[in-house]
């Protein structure tokens, strides 16, 4: 193997619970999705990446060196980690700048690097707003700002998209292609697999600890579009997006989880996520959050373990 990382036979326990179990897999250059459910072993094979844990067994490499106690390595690479909780008492621009103070960067250099960040995930106008006040998918793109401000060459984003807004998506995955696109390499989990298949077709699929595939993502495709895919909506007048909705042909099904939520079942999951976003913009109905529930991805893996 020789890709931007390398994994060989990789078990982690945290006591008897098997977090990766013989993980063997290459990520390329560019963008590679880790697609797996929760509890499948990815913010496991991420912690080993950022010279968090150490495996006890096997070996894996970041750009041909071993991440663990690696500090030089670990100024190569930018990394998202999958929880949002923030310091609520600083705005977004002293968030990112302190991070970088932290990790040595002179004051006015973190300043501005801080804000070319901010920029870049467009959130110049709310820089100087206390993150408590943020939104889910503004403390997301934060995240994602504050792992690009010291130029990495290497990103590693554990779910980056769960429970951002449909508009927050678009820019956080716009963010991701471009820094591809400049020549940066980027590691980035998820259980939704259409939202890696708007940025790459270059997949490696984990469940239980394992990796069972890997290539490109229409390989497993017909399998995937063969279960309803579920989305559930966090959002203020559920009925009333549910009536904008429905226009949809391949939406199979609605339910009402609660006075605020709505949660759709629909046969075509990739036309749905590209289209919610227009029809948000078009009927000006709020949707604070969108999440998938595992029970799609958990059919197919099934399927392809059993």
């Amino acid at each position: 193997m020789s890709g931007i990382v390398d994994a060989v036979g990789v078990s982690k326990w945290y006591g008897e619970v098997l977090g990766l179990n013989a993980f063997t897999a290459s990520f390329g250059r560019g963008i590679t999705g880790l697609v797996g459910p929760n509890g499948a072993g990815k913010s496991t094979l991420f912690k080993l990446l950022i010279g968090q844990l150490h495996a006890d067994q096997g070996g894996v490499r970041l750009l041909g060196e071993n991440p663990w106690n690696n500090v030089p390595l670990m100024r190569r690479l930018g990394y998202c980690p999958e929880h949002n909780q923030m310091y609520g008492w600083l705005t977004g621009q002293q968030f990112v700048e302190t991070l970088l103070r932290l990790d040595g960067m002179a004051s006015a250099d973190a300043r501005k690097a801080a804000t070319d960040a901010l920029k870049v995930v467009g959130l110049s106008e709310a820089a100087h707003r206390l993150t408590r006040t943020y939104s889910r998918g503004m403390r997301q793109r934060t995240k994602l700002a504050q792992a690009l401000a010291h130029k990495p060459e290497v990103l590693i984003l554990d779910e980056p998209l769960s429970g951002a807004d449909p508009m927050a998506r678009v820019k956080i995955l716009r963010t991701i292609s471009e820094f591809a696109e400049a020549g940066g390499h980027v590691l980035m989990s998820t259980h939704v697999l259409y939202e890696i298949e708007r940025i790459t077709n270059n997949i490696v699929l984990i469940h239980n600890g394992k990796a069972i595939a890997s290539g490109d993502i229409h390989a497993i495709r017909a399998l995937i579009d063969t279960h309803p895919h579920a989305v559930r909506l966090d959002t203020p007048r559920p009925r009333q997006l549910a009536q904008a909705l429905a226009r949809l042909d391949h939406v199979v099904s609605f339910e009402f989880p609660s006075a605020e939520e709505l949660l759709v079942r629909t046969r075509k999951p990739d036309a749905f996520y590209r289209e919610l976003p227009g029809i948000v913009a078009d009927t000006k109905l709020e949707v604070r959050g969108i999440e998938s529930p595992d029970d799609s991805l958990d059919a197919v893996f099934r399927y392809l373990v059993g």
